[in-house]
């Protein structure tokens, strides 16, 4: 029989039976006490230990429940044969690296196209909505809701789809989810992962890898000064296409008529469907607002998708897919035991600040907002770069590309920007089988960073690029 000597110290918070348990579980894992090996009685192990039986017992039965030792009628308890299986113990788990706070490095101005103007968000008026959401309905809103969303909250965000894009829907063709990556995975299930999908090429990174994580057959279809090549999709077979039509990302490039009719042909005549990314279709500079695709479309081939991530806060993770009726049906068919994804309360404040008139106010400042710091943007390079750069997608959205002409490769102007404390962002992430003609082009985001930083951050590149 073997002897078991554990440290055990009454002065610790921890149970002596969690000691005595901890001891003989270690040891048992370590080798030390090997497979079949008979453990002392309660009574003799008590009496050595100077414990009392009971604390003895509980500490076997610990064990006993997990595993390491078996009980045997009348003979005693023993230890149970466990499987060859490095498994961790106090004495020889090893930590892994301290969790801290990841800052990122050292930049005095980030160019990101991922950041918006927070410290124009109305904070007092979406804190009071919140409030009142938290009281309303006597607390019905705790409770699951609509599978959809919010049923109130698709009407506005119907209301507000057709007098700002021209889409034409009901509230029964929306669907809420918590982000675009999350409703691609989902519209990929809902079409069926055995179609061929295709994406714009170059393309937004993060839906092309939520493509990808489906498993589905993937195309990459590249582009002209339209957009997406319509001869190029015909030839890859492609059943479903994703576009960015209002502000093709991360060209900024516009899709016109032309090329939106004959992207509708090929969707009709092959019965395939459009998914149109319509992000950051609320922020345009240069003439009149582009009705989404979506508005054109009589034969129910066009998936809109739309977002708040922009235009409000990203972290609120309200996003929306208009969906055909076709797909509508499919959806209520098979899809409708998914739970939503979007959290009730959000829903329901986003609902009363759009009803309330807040919503229209905000984009309307954002608007006039993002417009002048792209005006100073676009400036200040004219002034420090002259023709050492050429300024490409300003029509739209919350960033340009700047194409440049020092001979310094897409890393080499990283890396000087970042010497510098600028932090500028790479295009060659967007491309996957095609590349950038001639030059270089750097993204550019001006939605999260002040004029006077705007200012300051361009001439730290001229300084940087020279």
């Amino acid at each position: 029989m073997i002897e078991i000597t554990p440290n055990l110290n009454i002065s610790k918070s921890e149970p002596l039976y969690i000691q005595l348990y901890t001891y003989i579980k270690e040891e048992i894992q370590q080798g030390r006490i090997n497979a079949g090996v008979k453990l002392p009685s309660k009574r003799k192990l008590s009496v050595h230990l100077e414990i009392s039986q009971q604390t003895v017992e509980t500490a076997y039965l610990q064990l006993l429940s997990e595993g390491y030792i078996e009980s045997k009628p009348r003979k005693g308890r023993y230890v149970a044969k466990l499987e060859e299986y490095p498994l961790s113990s106090a004495d020889k788990f090893v930590t892994g690296p301290s969790i801290t706070e990841n800052r990122g490095e050292e930049y005095e101005v980030d160019f990101s196209h991922g950041k918006i103007a927070l410290d124009q968000f109305p904070y007092f008026t979406w804190r009071k909505l919140s409030a009142q959401s938290l009281f309303e309905d006597e607390g019905s809103l705790f409770n699951n809701g609509d599978v959809q969303g919010e049923l109130n909250l698709r009407i506005e965000i119907v209301n507000y789809l057709y007098q700002s894009r021209g889409v034409r829907c009901t509230p029964q063709q929306v669907v809420l989810g918590a982000g675009t990556q999350y409703l691609i995975s989902f519209i990929t299930m809902l079409i069926g992962r055995h179609c061929i999908y295709s994406i714009e090429d170059p393309g937004f990174h993060r839906t092309r890898e939520a493509f990808i994580h489906q498993g589905v057959t993937l195309k990459y279809i590249p582009l002209d000064q339209d957009g997406l090549i319509v001869k190029k999709l015909i030839e890859s077979r492609a059943s479903v296409t994703y576009v960015t039509p209002s502000h093709q990302f991360p060209t900024g490039m516009v899709m016109p008529i032309a090329r939106r009719l004959e992207l509708l042909k090929w969707a009709t005549e092959t019965n395939g469907y459009i998914i149109e990314d319509d992000y950051d279709g609320e922020f345009r500079y240069k003439g009149k607002p582009i009705p989404a695709l979506q508005g054109l479309d009589i034969l129910n081939r066009v998936i809109y998708l739309g977002t708040f991530s922009k235009s409000l806060i990203p972290s609120i993770r309200v996003s929306f897919a208009v969906l055909p009726q076709e797909l509508l049906e499919e959806y209520k068919r098979h899809f409708s035991t998914y739970k939503q994804t979007v959290s009730r309360l959000h829903q329901h404040t986003l609902f009363q600040f759009m009803k309330n008139g807040h919503w229209e106010t905000h984009l309307n400042r954002m608007r006039t907002l993002y417009r002048r710091r792209q005006k100073v943007l676009l400036k200040s390079i004219e002034t420090n770069f002259s023709d050492q750069v050429k300024i490409i997608g300003d029509h739209a959205g919350l960033h340009i590309l700047v194409a440049v002409k020092n001979g310094m490769s897409e890393s080499e102007l990283l890396e000087t920007a970042k010497t510098h404390k600028v932090k500028v962002y790479p295009t060659s992430i967007y491309y996957k089988n095609s590349s950038p003609n001639n030059f270089p082009r750097i993204l550019l985001g001006f939605g999260g960073v002040t004029e006077e930083e705007i200012e300051k951050g361009i001439m730290r590149l001229k300084k940087a690029w020279s």
